[in-house]
Protein backbone atom coordinates (compact mmCIF):
# COMPACT_ATOMS: atom_id res chain seq x y z
CA UNK A 1 0.00 0.00 0.00
CA UNK A 2 0.80 3.26 -0.68
CA UNK A 3 -0.47 7.12 0.38
CA UNK A 4 -0.90 7.69 -3.39
CA UNK A 5 -2.68 4.66 -3.48
CA UNK A 6 -4.92 5.42 -0.14
CA UNK A 7 -5.45 8.66 -1.00
CA UNK A 8 -6.68 7.40 -4.83
CA UNK A 9 -9.22 4.87 -2.52
CA UNK A 10 -10.59 7.52 -0.38
CA UNK A 11 -10.91 10.51 -3.16
CA UNK A 12 -13.32 7.71 -4.77
CA UNK A 13 -14.39 6.04 -1.95
CA UNK A 14 -13.89 2.58 -3.00
CA UNK A 15 -14.22 0.72 -0.21
CA UNK A 16 -16.83 -1.14 2.05
CA UNK A 17 -18.92 2.11 3.50
CA UNK A 18 -21.97 0.73 4.95
CA UNK A 19 -21.25 -0.26 9.35
CA UNK A 20 -18.57 2.12 9.15
CA UNK A 21 -16.71 1.80 12.72
CA UNK A 22 -13.63 3.92 14.03
CA UNK A 23 -11.22 1.65 15.70
CA UNK A 24 -12.13 2.63 19.10
CA UNK A 25 -15.52 1.03 18.27
CA UNK A 26 -18.07 3.98 17.69
CA UNK A 27 -20.31 3.85 14.62
CA UNK A 28 -18.64 6.41 11.22
CA UNK A 29 -20.81 8.23 9.06
CA UNK A 30 -18.74 9.83 6.17
CA UNK A 31 -20.99 13.13 5.09
CA UNK A 32 -18.32 14.44 2.65
CA UNK A 33 -15.16 13.23 2.29
CA UNK A 34 -13.88 16.83 1.37
CA UNK A 35 -11.50 17.97 -1.26
CA UNK A 36 -7.90 16.71 -2.38
CA UNK A 37 -5.02 19.37 -1.02
CA UNK A 38 -1.94 19.62 -3.29
CA UNK A 39 -0.96 22.33 -0.95
CA UNK A 40 0.82 22.34 2.44
CA UNK A 41 -1.17 20.28 5.05
CA UNK A 42 -4.12 17.93 5.53
CA UNK A 43 -4.43 15.81 2.50
CA UNK A 44 -8.30 16.35 2.51
CA UNK A 45 -9.99 19.41 3.42
CA UNK A 46 -13.28 20.63 4.52
CA UNK A 47 -14.74 17.12 5.37
CA UNK A 48 -17.40 16.06 7.68
CA UNK A 49 -18.55 12.87 9.61
CA UNK A 50 -20.65 11.63 12.14
CA UNK A 51 -19.57 10.07 15.20
CA UNK A 52 -22.62 8.14 16.46
CA UNK A 53 -24.85 11.20 17.50
CA UNK A 54 -21.89 13.91 16.94
CA UNK A 55 -21.76 15.51 13.56
CA UNK A 56 -17.70 16.97 12.88
CA UNK A 57 -16.86 19.55 10.33
CA UNK A 58 -13.04 19.70 9.25
CA UNK A 59 -9.82 18.44 7.69
CA UNK A 60 -8.95 14.55 7.26
CA UNK A 61 -5.43 12.94 7.27
CA UNK A 62 -4.26 9.53 5.64
CA UNK A 63 -1.83 7.59 6.15
CA UNK A 64 -0.36 4.25 5.46
CA UNK A 65 0.13 3.30 9.17
CA UNK A 66 -1.30 5.39 12.52
CA UNK A 67 1.71 5.74 13.69
CA UNK A 68 2.89 7.47 10.91
CA UNK A 69 1.38 10.39 12.87
CA UNK A 70 3.45 10.83 15.25
CA UNK A 71 6.82 9.80 12.45
CA UNK A 72 5.93 13.34 10.39
CA UNK A 73 5.38 15.43 13.72
CA UNK A 74 2.11 15.95 13.07
CA UNK A 75 1.00 17.33 16.25
CA UNK A 76 3.63 19.82 16.64
CA UNK A 77 2.94 20.93 12.95
CA UNK A 78 -0.09 24.15 13.32
CA UNK A 79 -1.60 22.96 9.91
CA UNK A 80 -2.97 19.58 11.66
CA UNK A 81 -4.81 21.30 14.41
CA UNK A 82 -8.12 20.83 12.68
CA UNK A 83 -8.19 17.34 12.03
CA UNK A 84 -11.63 15.15 12.52
CA UNK A 85 -10.83 11.72 11.07
CA UNK A 86 -7.07 9.97 10.68
CA UNK A 87 -7.56 7.13 7.69
CA UNK A 88 -5.06 4.65 7.91
CA UNK A 89 -4.40 1.49 5.80
CA UNK A 90 -3.67 -0.47 9.32
CA UNK A 91 -3.98 0.75 12.80
CA UNK A 92 -0.51 -0.07 14.34
CA UNK A 93 -0.55 2.52 17.14
CA UNK A 94 -2.84 2.11 20.61
CA UNK A 95 -2.06 5.18 21.39
CA UNK A 96 -4.94 7.48 22.02
CA UNK A 97 -5.22 10.95 19.79
CA UNK A 98 -7.67 13.59 20.03
CA UNK A 99 -9.26 12.40 16.62
CA UNK A 100 -10.92 9.49 15.84
CA UNK A 101 -8.73 6.83 13.23
CA UNK A 102 -10.80 4.29 10.74
CA UNK A 103 -8.65 1.55 9.56
CA UNK A 104 -9.35 0.72 5.74
CA UNK A 105 -7.33 -2.23 5.50
CA UNK A 106 -10.76 -5.25 6.09
CA UNK A 107 -12.55 -2.97 3.82
CA UNK A 108 -10.80 -2.51 0.25
CA UNK A 109 -11.33 -5.39 -2.09
CA UNK A 110 -8.65 -7.61 -2.54
CA UNK A 111 -9.20 -7.36 -6.67
CA UNK A 112 -8.38 -3.57 -6.31
CA UNK A 113 -5.54 -4.42 -4.56
CA UNK A 114 -4.36 -6.88 -7.01
CA UNK A 115 -5.13 -4.88 -10.50
CA UNK A 116 -2.91 -2.12 -8.48
CA UNK A 117 -0.25 -4.31 -7.99
CA UNK A 118 -0.24 -5.68 -11.85
CA UNK A 119 -0.24 -2.54 -13.33
CA UNK A 120 2.70 -0.98 -11.07
CA UNK A 121 4.46 -4.18 -12.19
CA UNK A 122 3.72 -3.82 -16.01
CA UNK A 123 6.55 -3.98 -18.25
CA UNK A 124 4.25 -3.84 -21.21
CA UNK A 125 3.95 -0.45 -23.92
CA UNK A 126 0.85 0.90 -21.12
CA UNK A 127 0.45 -0.62 -18.41
CA UNK A 128 -3.28 -1.28 -18.98
CA UNK A 129 -2.64 -2.79 -21.82
CA UNK A 130 -4.13 -6.52 -21.46
CA UNK A 131 -7.32 -4.87 -19.71
CA UNK A 132 -7.53 -1.76 -22.56
CA UNK A 133 -10.36 -3.30 -24.98
CA UNK A 134 -12.51 -3.59 -22.05
CA UNK A 135 -13.05 0.40 -21.39
CA UNK A 136 -15.82 1.27 -22.81
CA UNK A 137 -15.85 4.43 -26.01
CA UNK A 138 -17.69 6.80 -23.78
CA UNK A 139 -14.60 6.98 -21.04
CA UNK A 140 -12.07 6.81 -23.26
CA UNK A 141 -13.42 9.53 -25.77
CA UNK A 142 -13.93 12.40 -22.73
CA UNK A 143 -10.83 11.20 -21.34
CA UNK A 144 -8.88 11.94 -24.80
CA UNK A 145 -10.52 15.59 -25.00
CA UNK A 146 -8.94 16.35 -21.57
CA UNK A 147 -5.78 15.06 -22.35
CA UNK A 148 -5.81 17.47 -25.88
CA UNK A 149 -6.59 20.29 -23.57
CA UNK A 150 -4.07 19.09 -20.37
CA UNK A 151 -1.07 19.22 -23.82
CA UNK A 152 -2.55 22.64 -25.16
CA UNK A 153 -2.05 23.88 -21.55
CA UNK A 154 1.26 22.66 -21.09
CA UNK A 155 2.42 24.00 -24.38
CA UNK A 156 1.20 27.60 -23.53
CA UNK A 157 2.69 27.55 -20.23
CA UNK A 158 6.05 26.79 -22.13
CA UNK A 159 5.33 29.98 -24.79
CA UNK A 160 4.51 32.01 -21.27
CA UNK A 161 8.15 31.29 -20.20
CA UNK A 162 9.27 32.61 -23.98
CA UNK A 163 7.32 35.00 -23.94
CA UNK A 164 9.20 37.06 -20.93
CA UNK A 165 12.52 36.64 -22.84
CA UNK A 166 11.21 38.71 -25.75
CA UNK A 167 8.72 41.45 -24.02
CA UNK A 168 5.32 39.79 -24.76
CA UNK A 169 6.44 39.95 -28.83
CA UNK A 170 4.41 37.45 -30.34
CA UNK A 171 5.32 37.56 -33.65
CA UNK A 172 8.83 36.98 -32.28
CA UNK A 173 7.68 33.71 -30.28
CA UNK A 174 6.03 32.33 -33.61
CA UNK A 175 9.39 32.86 -35.49
CA UNK A 176 11.36 31.20 -32.63
CA UNK A 177 8.80 27.91 -32.27
CA UNK A 178 8.63 27.84 -36.36
CA UNK A 179 12.30 27.74 -37.13
CA UNK A 180 12.20 24.93 -34.05
CA UNK A 181 9.71 23.11 -35.95
CA UNK A 182 11.67 23.19 -39.21
CA UNK A 183 14.71 21.98 -37.13
CA UNK A 184 12.72 18.74 -37.05
CA UNK A 185 13.65 16.66 -34.02
CA UNK A 186 17.36 16.50 -34.50
CA UNK A 187 18.11 19.61 -35.27
CA UNK A 188 14.93 21.17 -33.21
CA UNK A 189 17.09 22.54 -30.23
CA UNK A 190 20.06 24.25 -32.83
CA UNK A 191 17.66 25.86 -35.07
CA UNK A 192 15.91 27.47 -31.87
CA UNK A 193 18.85 28.85 -30.92
CA UNK A 194 19.85 30.39 -34.41
CA UNK A 195 16.14 31.90 -34.88
CA UNK A 196 16.68 33.99 -31.52
CA UNK A 197 20.42 35.50 -33.02
CA UNK A 198 18.13 36.96 -36.16
CA UNK A 199 15.16 39.43 -34.89
CA UNK A 200 12.39 38.69 -36.27
CA UNK A 201 12.41 42.72 -37.49
CA UNK A 202 15.46 41.93 -39.16
CA UNK A 203 13.97 39.63 -40.72
CA UNK A 204 11.20 41.68 -42.23
CA UNK A 205 13.79 44.23 -43.64
CA UNK A 206 15.23 42.13 -45.97
CA UNK A 207 12.32 39.67 -46.63
CA UNK A 208 11.88 40.82 -50.18
CA UNK A 209 15.03 39.39 -51.19
CA UNK A 210 15.74 35.62 -50.66
CA UNK A 211 18.98 35.72 -51.11
CA UNK A 212 19.53 37.63 -47.93
CA UNK A 213 17.48 36.07 -45.81
CA UNK A 214 19.17 32.52 -46.87
CA UNK A 215 22.47 34.25 -45.96
CA UNK A 216 21.19 34.97 -42.77
CA UNK A 217 19.94 31.60 -41.59
CA UNK A 218 22.77 29.63 -43.16
CA UNK A 219 25.05 32.44 -42.20
CA UNK A 220 24.30 32.37 -38.64
CA UNK A 221 23.96 28.54 -38.89
CA UNK A 222 27.87 28.56 -39.86
CA UNK A 223 27.09 27.23 -42.92
CA UNK A 224 28.84 29.58 -45.07
CA UNK A 225 32.07 29.66 -43.17
CA UNK A 226 33.88 28.54 -45.60
CA UNK A 227 34.41 29.08 -49.52
CA UNK A 228 32.63 26.99 -52.11
CA UNK A 229 33.19 25.65 -55.56
CA UNK A 230 29.53 26.41 -56.22
CA UNK A 231 28.87 30.67 -57.02
CA UNK A 232 25.76 30.64 -55.68
CA UNK A 233 26.55 30.09 -52.23
CA UNK A 234 29.86 32.06 -52.46
CA UNK A 235 27.20 35.31 -53.16
CA UNK A 236 25.52 33.78 -50.32
CA UNK A 237 28.53 33.83 -48.01
CA UNK A 238 29.67 37.33 -49.55
CA UNK A 239 26.20 38.85 -48.34
CA UNK A 240 26.29 37.14 -45.13
CA UNK A 241 29.47 38.58 -44.54
CA UNK A 242 28.31 42.19 -45.02
CA UNK A 243 25.30 41.97 -43.09
CA UNK A 244 26.75 40.35 -40.53
CA UNK A 245 29.36 43.46 -40.04
CA UNK A 246 26.23 45.88 -40.59
CA UNK A 247 23.88 44.55 -37.54
CA UNK A 248 26.69 42.94 -35.57
CA UNK A 249 25.08 39.28 -35.37
CA UNK A 250 26.84 36.94 -33.35
CA UNK A 251 26.49 33.09 -33.92
CA UNK A 252 24.40 30.65 -32.36
CA UNK A 253 27.44 28.15 -32.51
CA UNK A 254 24.69 25.63 -32.62
CA UNK A 255 25.85 22.00 -33.93
CA UNK A 256 23.79 21.15 -37.11
CA UNK A 257 23.67 17.24 -37.53
CA UNK A 258 23.22 15.43 -41.19
CA UNK A 259 23.67 11.82 -40.41
CA UNK A 260 21.27 9.38 -40.16
CA UNK A 261 18.40 11.59 -41.71
CA UNK A 262 16.47 11.83 -44.89
CA UNK A 263 18.32 14.53 -47.19
CA UNK A 264 15.08 16.36 -47.31
CA UNK A 265 15.05 17.04 -44.15
CA UNK A 266 19.06 18.35 -43.72
CA UNK A 267 19.77 21.40 -42.54
CA UNK A 268 20.71 23.14 -45.42
CA UNK A 269 17.11 22.24 -47.39
CA UNK A 270 15.13 23.08 -44.14
CA UNK A 271 16.63 26.25 -43.66
CA UNK A 272 16.06 27.30 -47.08
CA UNK A 273 12.54 26.36 -46.94
CA UNK A 274 12.63 28.66 -43.56
CA UNK A 275 14.06 31.51 -46.11
CA UNK A 276 11.18 31.02 -48.41
CA UNK A 277 8.09 31.03 -46.29
CA UNK A 278 9.39 34.41 -44.29
CA UNK A 279 10.13 35.82 -48.03
CA UNK A 280 6.18 35.12 -49.39
CA UNK A 281 4.89 35.84 -45.93
CA UNK A 282 4.38 39.05 -44.11
CA UNK A 283 3.80 38.99 -40.10
CA UNK A 284 2.76 35.38 -40.67
CA UNK A 285 1.30 34.79 -37.14
CA UNK A 286 -1.00 37.75 -37.75
CA UNK A 287 -2.31 36.17 -40.90
CA UNK A 288 -2.82 33.25 -39.12
CA UNK A 289 -5.01 34.59 -36.59
CA UNK A 290 -7.19 36.12 -39.21
CA UNK A 291 -7.18 32.89 -41.09
CA UNK A 292 -10.93 30.52 -40.77
CA UNK A 293 -10.15 26.95 -42.66
CA UNK A 294 -7.26 24.54 -42.47
CA UNK A 295 -6.97 24.60 -46.50
CA UNK A 296 -6.33 28.19 -46.70
CA UNK A 297 -3.70 27.63 -43.89
CA UNK A 298 -1.90 24.73 -45.49
CA UNK A 299 -2.06 26.79 -48.71
CA UNK A 300 0.08 29.73 -47.10
CA UNK A 301 2.43 27.04 -45.74
CA UNK A 302 3.03 25.44 -49.26
CA UNK A 303 6.64 27.04 -49.97
CA UNK A 304 9.21 25.60 -52.22
CA UNK A 305 13.01 26.42 -51.62
CA UNK A 306 14.88 28.27 -54.25
CA UNK A 307 16.13 27.24 -57.35
CA UNK A 308 19.33 26.43 -56.60
CA UNK A 309 18.73 23.68 -54.10
CA UNK A 310 16.72 21.81 -56.71
CA UNK A 311 19.98 20.42 -57.67
CA UNK A 312 21.64 20.47 -54.27
CA UNK A 313 21.01 18.88 -50.61
CA UNK A 314 24.09 20.70 -49.53
CA UNK A 315 26.44 23.35 -50.99
CA UNK A 316 28.75 21.98 -53.55
CA UNK A 317 27.30 18.55 -53.53
CA UNK A 318 25.36 18.32 -56.99
CA UNK A 319 22.22 15.83 -57.31
CA UNK A 320 19.80 14.96 -59.67
CA UNK A 321 16.84 17.30 -60.35
CA UNK A 322 14.54 17.56 -57.32
CA UNK A 323 11.85 20.82 -56.28
CA UNK A 324 12.49 21.08 -52.54
CA UNK A 325 8.64 21.42 -51.65
CA UNK A 326 7.66 21.56 -47.81
CA UNK A 327 5.74 18.34 -48.70
CA UNK A 328 1.99 17.63 -47.02
CA UNK A 329 3.72 15.94 -44.08
CA UNK A 330 6.11 18.93 -42.69
CA UNK A 331 2.88 21.15 -43.48
CA UNK A 332 0.88 19.27 -40.91
CA UNK A 333 3.82 18.82 -38.89
CA UNK A 334 4.25 22.71 -38.51
CA UNK A 335 0.26 23.44 -37.92
CA UNK A 336 0.36 20.55 -35.15
CA UNK A 337 3.70 21.50 -33.66
CA UNK A 338 3.71 25.07 -34.19
CA UNK A 339 0.65 26.78 -35.19
CA UNK A 340 -1.92 25.41 -33.07
CA UNK A 341 0.29 25.74 -29.97
CA UNK A 342 0.19 29.09 -30.62
CA UNK A 343 -2.61 30.07 -31.49
CA UNK A 344 -3.97 28.42 -28.87
CA UNK A 345 -1.73 29.77 -26.48
CA UNK A 346 -2.91 33.46 -27.48
CA UNK A 347 -6.79 32.96 -26.81
CA UNK A 348 -5.55 31.27 -23.39
CA UNK A 349 -4.05 34.74 -22.29
CA UNK A 350 -5.91 37.09 -24.03
CA UNK A 351 -9.25 35.02 -23.44
CA UNK A 352 -10.08 34.89 -26.91
CA UNK A 353 -12.20 31.54 -27.14
CA UNK A 354 -12.28 31.99 -31.02
CA UNK A 355 -8.49 31.08 -31.20
CA UNK A 356 -8.67 28.53 -28.45
CA UNK A 357 -11.52 26.63 -29.97
CA UNK A 358 -10.43 27.50 -33.74
CA UNK A 359 -6.83 25.82 -32.79
CA UNK A 360 -8.90 22.22 -31.43
CA UNK A 361 -10.86 22.07 -34.43
CA UNK A 362 -7.95 22.44 -36.54
CA UNK A 363 -6.32 19.58 -34.99
CA UNK A 364 -9.70 17.63 -35.85
CA UNK A 365 -9.05 18.12 -39.27
CA UNK A 366 -5.22 17.24 -39.86
CA UNK A 367 -4.28 14.07 -40.63
CA UNK A 368 -2.99 11.86 -37.38
CA UNK A 369 0.93 11.81 -37.01
CA UNK A 370 2.30 8.70 -37.79
CA UNK A 371 4.84 7.71 -34.37
CA UNK A 372 5.86 5.13 -32.07
CA UNK A 373 3.12 6.23 -29.96
CA UNK A 374 0.51 6.13 -32.50
CA UNK A 375 1.45 2.91 -33.86
CA UNK A 376 2.14 0.64 -30.35
CA UNK A 377 -2.39 2.29 -29.38
CA UNK A 378 -3.23 0.88 -32.48
CA UNK A 379 -1.70 -2.67 -32.02
CA UNK A 380 -3.35 -2.68 -29.14
CA UNK A 381 -6.41 -1.64 -31.11
CA UNK A 382 -7.40 2.30 -30.57
CA UNK A 383 -6.76 3.82 -33.99
CA UNK A 384 -6.37 7.60 -34.05
CA UNK A 385 -8.55 9.28 -36.53
CA UNK A 386 -6.86 12.39 -36.44
CA UNK A 387 -4.27 15.08 -35.44
CA UNK A 388 -6.71 15.03 -31.74
CA UNK A 389 -6.33 12.16 -31.59
CA UNK A 390 -2.55 11.35 -31.96
CA UNK A 391 -1.94 14.70 -29.63
CA UNK A 392 -4.34 13.23 -27.19
CA UNK A 393 -2.55 9.61 -27.15
CA UNK A 394 1.59 11.36 -27.36
CA UNK A 395 0.28 13.12 -23.97
CA UNK A 396 -1.16 10.24 -22.45
CA UNK A 397 1.36 7.94 -23.01
CA UNK A 398 4.64 10.11 -21.99
CA UNK A 399 2.81 11.60 -18.51
CA UNK A 400 0.69 8.42 -17.61
CA UNK A 401 2.06 5.79 -19.08
CA UNK A 402 5.39 5.48 -18.88
CA UNK A 403 5.11 7.33 -15.36
CA UNK A 404 2.74 4.87 -13.99
CA UNK A 405 0.60 7.34 -13.07
CA UNK A 406 -2.39 5.41 -13.11
CA UNK A 407 -4.39 6.49 -10.51
CA UNK A 408 -4.93 9.98 -12.10
CA UNK A 409 -5.66 8.13 -15.33
CA UNK A 410 -9.31 7.62 -16.52
CA UNK A 411 -8.76 4.05 -17.69
CA UNK A 412 -6.61 3.44 -14.82
CA UNK A 413 -9.31 4.55 -12.33
CA UNK A 414 -12.07 2.52 -14.28
CA UNK A 415 -10.19 -0.59 -14.10
CA UNK A 416 -9.58 -0.28 -10.15
CA UNK A 417 -13.66 0.69 -9.89
CA UNK A 418 -13.85 -2.63 -11.80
Amino acid sequence: MTEKLLHFIWQHQYFETRQLHCTHGDPLLILDKGTLNSNQGPDFLNGKIKIAATTLAGNIELHVLSSDWDLHQHSSDQNYQNIILHVVWKHDQMKKYPFPTVELQPLISSVLLSRYEELMQSVHFIPCQQHLASIPEIIFSSWKERLLIERLQDRAKHIEQLLKQCNNHWEEIFWWMLARNFGVKINNDSFERIAKTIPVNLLAKHKNQIQQLEALLLGQAAILDKKFDDDYPNMLRREYIFLQKKYRLKKAHAPLYFLRMRPANFPTVRLAQLAMLIHQSHHLFSIIKEVETIQELQTYLNVTANDYWHYRYRPDHPTAFCKKTLGKSMIDNICINTIVPVLYAYGYYHHIESFKNKAIDWLRLLSTEQNNVVRGFKVLGTTSCNAFDSQALLQLKKWYCDEKKCLQCAVGGKLLKG
